[in-house]
């Protein structure tokens, strides 16, 4: 199981980009409040896409303390400009196999990240994506997706769908 930890989304937009993106991954979501948007299923509809929160599973940890008394003894990834370690050298399927089949990846608050103190204590499970170098950094829908979809591609898309299900795998080719 793939659990994405968001440490206090500010942003609507991208936590329901993030919902989707777990729903087509079927990734667990945990959010850690506080959040600075209502988590109501009327506001993190995403557009166009009907998914809601209600579809995934999800937990919402009320504090940092409470998250970490909870899975704190779990191997965490935290994605954050300062990592040291690229996050596609990592071995996901390895990993996942050493720790009972889960992975937990945490990302920061758009604005300002992880808090250093959870970095500095986790400084090995600091994991940064490759970017131009005047980039201060990438969306976080954006760096979810390219989480998960390497994580799915290490594993070969397993119980994901390689092909349209819903309009046939032969639309392409019909007229």
């Amino acid at each position: 199981m793939i659990n994405i930890v968001l440490y206090q989304p500010e942003i609507s937009p991208n936590t329901s980009n993030i919902i989707r993106t777990c729903f087509a991954t079927q990734a667990k979501l945990h959010i850690i409040k506080p959040v600075a948007f209502d988590i109501h299923p009327h506001w993190m509809k995403r557009n166009g896409a009907g998914h809601f929160l209600s579809e995934i599973q999800h937990e919402i940890h009320n504090s940092y303390t409470d998250f970490y008394n909870k899975y704190g003894h779990k191997n965490i990834f935290y994605i954050t400009r300062y990592g040291l370690n690229n996050y596609a050298e990592i071995d996901y399927v390895k990993e996942a196999k050493e720790h009972n089949g889960e992975l937990w990846i945490m990302f920061g608050t758009e604005s300002t990240g992880i808090p250093k103190s959870i970095m500095q204590t986790n400084i090995d499970n600091c994991l940064r994506i490759p970017m131009w170098q005047d980039c201060r950094s990438l969306n976080l829908a954006n760096t979810v997706a390219i989480l998960l979809y390497e994580i799915s591609r290490q594993n070969n898309f397993d119980n994901l769908s390689k092909y349209e299900v819903q309009k046939g795998k032969d639309f392409i080719l019909q007229k």
